[in-house]
């Protein structure tokens, strides 16, 4: 199987490069690492369409080489399937090991999870890893000590396995690691975050001029069980598909009642 790996913290990072090492010891895989010169933490899918970019090969430890870009995760997916590796189109992306988890509705915000569904578009299966620090930190932000070794091994063993049995059409899996040894594996839906964002005024300049932070500490998250927030924070890898659909399929009955063409002949302008 032909892997494409990327990230969002850059391709030094040291939650890439285990996983790399983890990902190159199998030998049913042909690996080839694509990832940010720099950390793009939160870009979310962000792509880049105003400017041609620039890549550079960047040697590793053990001989090989990677693709290092000053685009964004999502960018990196665009390289890969658009031929910059003669002979290579990825039968699988794998993002990560992202520094600190990416959970519930944090997933909307993650470049790690945005270069996973940039996979489902061009329907390509993906997975994407994220590691919680040792400090076991529900808030991504916050982590500063991470050991990757048993995420590593984990996610090179869900590739192996989803080489053999393929994902259902249009999936991608979001796994989050605890900090310490797992007590377990479940398979789980997205949590619901609490936000504790606040707007504060950090500093005045001259005419007018404010500085201000708007996102808060500490967030929260609500404990339901069957929730990949719960299952990482009871010691267990979460495992949460994910699809790319957001369509609401109640709300398309509920919208079509109403008759919206109303609203069509009260906005358009008398005719002449």
């Amino acid at each position: 199987m032909k892997v494409l790996l990327t990230n969002d913290d850059g391709i030094e990072a040291e939650g890439l490069q285990t996983l790399r090492v983890a990902l190159a010891a199998l030998p049913e895989i042909e690996l080839v690492t694509i990832a940010p010169d720099g950390n793009r933490s939160a870009f979310a899918r962000k792509i880049t369409t105003h400017k041609p970019l620039w890549i550079e090969e960047v040697p590793f430890d053990d001989g090989s080489v990677g693709f290092a870009t000053e685009g964004t995760p999502v960018d990196c997916v665009r390289f890969a399937t658009l031929g910059l590796v003669e002979g290579f189109y990825p039968e699988l992306i794998v993002s990560g090991i992202n520094h600190g988890a990416n959970l519930g509705d944090d997933v909307t915000y993650s470049g790690t999870v945005a270069a996973a569904l940039e996979g489902l578009l061009l329907g390509i299966p993906a997975i994407a890893v994220s590691q919680q620090s040792t400090s076991r930190e529900m808030d991504f932000r916050w982590g500063r000590h991470f050991q990757f070794d048993v995420a590593a091994q984990f996610a090179a063993q869900l590739a192996a396995h989803v080489a053999q049995a393929p994902l259902p059409e249009g999936t991608l899996v979001n796994v989050n690691v605890p900090g310490d040894q797992p007590s377990g594996v479940e398979i789980t839906r997205l949590g619901k975050r609490i936000y504790k964002d606040q707007l504060t005024l950090q500093e005045e300049g001259e005419n007018g001029r404010r500085r201000f932070s708007i996102y808060g500490e500490d967030h929260g998250y609500k404990d339901d069980p069957g929730t990949d927030l719960a299952a990482l924070a009871a010691g267990k890898i979460a495992v949460t598909p994910l699809h790319f659909d957001l369509t609401y399929e109640p709300g398309i009955e509920a919208l079509s009642a109403r008759d919206l063409s109303q609203l069509l002949e009260a906005a358009a302008p008398e005719a002449q």
